[in-house]
């Protein structure tokens, strides 16, 4: 991935959420896991200990304008609220990795590759749940959504 482009986004910040077991998991990702988290994940990864089967997740939205800057585009997306994802696998080619929070427990994921090719899906944050996530239980396409947050910066692919 490359670090000036994920440097230039805020990280995502989840909302405070309701409930006592959801407090406890936003406490354990904001003050223990966060901070280790990309370590542990490439650790884990070049051990063998879990695996990333796909280069590349399904749901493709198009590709970035031709007169599209990615910086542009990064700064573009920070105002349409969504925030450096580190806490994702990082696919096959992938240059950024940004994620508009729907609440605690959802999230929109939107990664863009060095083709200029845009994907995204909405899923479960892993800071709700985490094997969830990982399973990629529930994940959806909504590309609707995602061509209204991208609008021309990025032409849709059929």
């Amino acid at each position: 991935m490359d670090e000036t482009l994920t440097s230039r986004i805020a990280d995502s910040v989840l909302p405070y959420p309701e409930g006592l077991t959801r407090k406890i998991k936003y406490f354990l990702w904001k003050y223990i896991i966060s901070d280790g988290f990309e370590w542990g994940r490439d650790f884990l990864l070049k051990t063998g200990f879990i695996r990333h089967g796909v280069s590349r997740q399904e749901f493709v939205i198009g590709k970035l304008a031709p007169d599209v800057k990615v910086a542009d585009f990064v700064k573009y997306l920070e105002g349409q609220q969504f925030g450096n994802h580190f806490v994702a696998w990082i696919d096959d080619e992938q240059i950024i990795s940004v994620r508009r929070l729907d609440g605690f427990e959802k999230q929109y994921h939107l990664r863009v590759f060095k083709d200029r090719e845009v994907r995204g899906h909405y899923e479960w944050t892993p800071e709700c749940h985490p094997k969830w996530h990982l399973q990629e239980y529930q994940m959806e396409d909504r590309r609707d959504d995602f061509m209204r947050f991208v609008g021309d910066w990025v032409v849709p692919i059929k």
